[in-house]
Order: C-alpha cells, then structure tokens, then sequence
C-alpha cells in the first residue's frame, strides 16, 4: 500500500517531527508500507530526528502573496499525488490550508486528517482563531478519517468521522531513573500556550525554599528571549535554559520529575517520554492529554488548569518525599508501556487496511 504524508516541514525539533519520524519509518521499515513524505521549501534538509532511509521525501516551492501561494500549493500538491497515485494521502497540518487539500485536490485516494493540537489554541488568537477554528470544524468532514490524539480532543470534533490514535513512545529504555539527583526538566519550545511565564513564578518560591534544587528547560528559545529575560528579572538563581538535545532520554534519566505547565497541548509527547524514563510527571490538567495520560496520585499528578498555587505544592511534595517519587516513577513506566511503537502502529494498520478495502 502507498501512503502520502502531507506536512510543512521535518526538520524542527516539535512533538509532531518526532512523531512522524516514529511512525513512518516504522510503517516503511517493519510493515513495509511504500512511504512518501512531502514537505514544502525543502524543509525535508538538516533534519533533527532520524526517518528510515526507505521513505521517499518530495518538496514543493511555495512563496509570495497569499494568492499566489495557495495556487502554487494546490498545484505542485496534484501534481505529486498525480504522478505518484497513492492509496491513501495523510495531512499533518495544524494550520488552516490543509483542511481544504480534500476540496481542491483531485485523486482516488482515501483522505486522513492527523491532528495535533487542541482547538483551545485557536481560541487564544482572537478573532481570527475563532474564525479559524469554525472553518476547520466544518472542513473536517471532508476526511475519511479525522484521527486526534486523546478522548478529549475528540469532543472537539462534530460531524467528523472521528478516530482516537495516540502518539507512540520515542523510546523506551532498560533503566529509569534513579530520581535522586535534586533537577527538575521540561521540555518545550518557548511559546505562550507552553505557560513558561507561570512555571518561573512558581519557581520563585520553590527556589526560595530548597536551593539545592535546580531547574532545567530544554526547548526552541524564542527570537526575543522573553522567559530568559523574564527569569533574570525574577532573580531566578537556579534555572537554565537549553536548546533542543536529539538526545532528550539522557537528560531524562538525570532528572527526578517531569513539569508540563501548558495551558493547552495536543497529547504531551513529553510526559509519556518522561514516563518511560520511569519519571514522575506534574502538569496541569489542561485540554487535552495530560488528563488521558497521567493517572493522578499513582503515576503523576494532575493539577486543576492553571492552579499555579497547587501545582507548586505539587513540586513541593514531590520534592520532599523520595520514596513517592520512586513509586509514582515505577509506576509510570509500566502503565507508559501501552503507548509503544508496536502497540500504536498497529492501530493505524488497521485504519489503512479498512479505508483500503472499503
């Protein structure tokens, strides 16, 4: 069977590159499915993550006013998918022109939409993101299949023929973590919805009380360095600021627990790979997938949306009972385990083969 993945790009360090790097390089390498990977303006270059040397990458050029992009993007999209004739096209787009590709596309092929984002992100861009949103919603039942990550975001969907599939696992090592090295992780690039501006106010007070702990954030820095500066201005002694690591399992496995202060995530790529590191996680429970992940108090825990005063007695607890980190770690690793790549992949066979034989 031919598959077609639609996307912007591959070569950033985000959860859906990371992702896309599982899954197709599994479905080319292990089910040997016929795999091709378009991206625009050849953004398929200088990858950060590994894909199988059995996927065929496709770029298109597209540029200029928004008339003459969209033209260049209809046409250079029908003319792959007209010379290649694949069974099925996915898209990977969070954007809003990827919702149209089932309209003014023309081909045999069954249509899959893969989500990765909440709808709760539209709605932090005003207008437009409302406008957006509401465009969307109707666009989605052009799809065969629209395909979201967790129970929550398939509330969000109406009138869709809609499909719960979440991500896989990045990895899953042997060891875990001894969690008793006193560093706190997260991982995310440096944006609004990712509640950084919250996380370093609520360090304050727990760098106040425990000194000894220190705070480290791997993530894409933004251009105008808001939360570094903003640390700074805090007077925040004990936090760093990493770039993206390829090698993010290593940092992992030197932290004691994971924190996701998102004010709305997709899935949370992050925690399940924190898990599998046998990490305990604290995040709030934000639309959506940290809800569907974490089970509170047993593996992780969740906390109300934006409660900051309770997330940081969260970190508190945590910080001051060892043996309830070793627990909730233990445990988080083992029930982590229904997310890897041979649990999750085969779901998506199952998709392919029922749209193919329809």
């Amino acid at each position: 069977m031919k598959l077609l993945y639609i996307t912007n790009g591959i070569n950033g360090s985000g959860g859906l590159e990371r992702v896309l790097s599982i899954k197709a390089s599994y479905l080319a390498d292990v089910l040997g499915y016929e795999v091709h990977l378009l991206v625009l303006n050849h953004t398929d270059q200088n990858r950060f993550y590994s894909f199988s040397e059995k996927i065929q990458f496709h770029s298109i050029d597209v540029g200029g006013n928004p008339i003459s992009y969209f033209f260049k993007y209809k046409t250079e999209i029908q003319n792959t998918v007209n010379q290649m004739n694949p069974n099925i096209i996915l898209v990977c787009d969070d954007g809003l022109k990827g919702f149209f590709l089932p309209t003014i596309i023309k081909t045999k092929a069954k249509w899959i939409y893969e989500r990765h984002a909440s709808q709760e992100l539209n709605k932090q861009k005003g207008i437009v993101g409302k406008l957006s949103a509401q465009i969307m919603q109707k666009q989605a039942n052009k799809f065969d299949r629209f395909v979201v990550l967790t129970n929550a975001n398939k509330e969000e969907w109406q009138n869709a023929a809609v499909e719960v599939i979440p991500n896989p696992i990045s990895f899953y090592p042997k060891e875990s973590s001894a969690l008793d090295t006193k560093r706190v992780i997260v991982v995310g690039s440096h944006s609004y919805n990712k509640g950084y501006d919250n996380l370093l106010k609520i360090w304050k007070n727990i760098e106040t009380q425990y000194p000894d702990w220190q705070l480290a954030i791997f993530g894409k820095i933004d251009q105008d360095e808001t939360y570094v500066k903003m640390a700074k201005e805090l007077d925040l002694q004990y936090v760093t600021f990493h770039q993206p690591v390829a090698d993010i399992q290593k940092e992992y496995l030197q932290s004691s627990m994971l924190l996701l202060p998102s004010r709305s995530e997709g899935f949370g790529m992050v925690l399940i790979e924190a898990m599998a590191c046998g990490v305990p996680c604290i995040s709030f429970d934000c639309p959506s997938g940290p809800g569907d992940i974490i089970r509170n108090g047993i593996d992780g825990i969740l906390v109300e949306n934006q409660n900051g005063k309770v997330f940081g007695e969260a970190i508190i607890r945590l910080i001051g009972n060892e043996e309830l980190r070793k627990k909730m770690g233990m445990m988080a690793k083992e029930n982590v385990k229904k997310y890897l790549p041979s649990e999750i992949i085969m779901l998506w066979d199952n998709l392919f083969k029922s749209l193919f034989l329809k």
